[in-house]
């Protein structure tokens, strides 16, 4: 499905869904049902999330990035909460994920999980642990924390409206999924590529072929060389090209389960440029969409056929993530 650039990743304009008009609502969620089925990936515009909240996050992380390596790694985690704080290039493997052995990722990055603290809810729940973890957010440079803790608000506030937008284009009721974020996990993570100061070893990668594990990611990026690319039903590899302002989601294996594999979770990685090219450097941020710890991941009625049955088993959010993080570990 292609735009009307000639790109295959489809472009959709979400503000008439949010509009709240009846018939606008229904030919949004009807194209995003298409993307959904054919790529597993979209660019959005008209999601109302802040430039300016963006703009300022960026800026003031390409600060942080560009500090001394002694004081990014004061806000290393510690312990087993390792989607926290600040971790050096090429300690990360994304295509370990899916039992490849490669290179580590030549990337940086921050994470975050959730701002709001549910560790009393979870307390009899012992996996729940490390995804209520305590936040480790740099405080230099001034007002990065600040920011970054605004940014993941205005993530968290567009995966609300981005689930109601998929439950229409599921045929189910809009707020299907929205009870089920109340409590989420979701990780958010600022991803700085720098310029290649020697050439990466063979199969080494920015970030190596993977797909997510969670429901959606939402994406935001700076443009420059050695991007994001999603792989193809037909094994092409094409980028992944927003206009500034836009954004992209791409759908998890969560969602690709509860949709009883109607909908795909698209394979994905970030290239890597020419070394020494000035141009290459770049950041991405992901919000990475993980409800409540809790939640029944089980196939949504709308996606199993009259006689057929699941074809995967119920099972919990929480659940869902440290299977595929087990898995993950085991083919490492």
């Amino acid at each position: 499905m292609a735009d009307g650039n000639g790109r295959e990743i489809p472009s959709i304009d979400i503000a008439p869904f949010l509009s709240g008009d009846p018939t606008a609502k229904r030919a949004v969620a009807r194209t995003v049902a298409q993307a959904c089925e054919k790529v597993g990936f979209l660019i959005i515009s008209g999601h109302g999330l802040p430039q300016a909240t963006l703009d300022r996050a960026i800026g003031l992380g390409f600060g942080f990035f560009d500090l001394p390596q002694v004081e990014k790694d004061r806000f290393q985690p510690t312990g087993e909460a390792r989607q926290r704080g600040y971790h050096r290039v090429a300690t990360r493997n994304l295509a370990s994920t899916l039992g490849h052995k490669t290179p580590p990722d030549l990337r940086e990055s921050v994470f975050l999980g959730p701002v709001d603290d549910h560790r009393r809810h979870y307390a009899d729940t012992q996996d729940a642990t490390t995804a209520y973890a305590p936040n480790i957010v740099p405080d230099v440079p001034a007002g990065f924390d600040a920011a970054l803790i605004n940014l993941y608000r205005a993530f968290e506030r567009l995966s609300v409206d981005l689930t109601r937008i998929l439950a229409a284009a599921l045929d189910l009721e809009e707020e299907t999924f929205v009870p089920l974020l109340d409590r989420h996990f979701s990780i958010f993570g600022m991803h700085h590529y720098p310029v290649l100061a020697t050439p990466p070893q063979p199969g080494q990668l920015r970030a190596g072929a993977h797909t997510d594990f969670g429901a959606m990611t939402i994406l935001a990026m700076t443009e420059g060389r050695g991007g994001l690319e999603a792989r193809m039903r037909d094994g092409r590899w094409i980028p992944v090209l927003p206009k500034r302002g836009d954004l992209v989601v791409n759908l998890g294996d969560m969602m690709q389960r509860w949709t009883n594999d109607r909908w795909v979770s698209t394979l994905h990685r970030v290239v890597v440029p020419d070394t020494g090219d000035a141009r290459s450097r770049r950041m991405s941020i992901g919000y990475f969409v993980h409800p409540n710890f809790d939640a029944e991941i089980r196939c949504v009625p709308t996606c199993l056929a009259p006689g057929d049955t699941p074809r995967y088993p119920a099972i919990t959010a929480g659940g869902h993530i440290r299977q595929k993080i087990d898995a993950s570990h085991k083919a490492a």
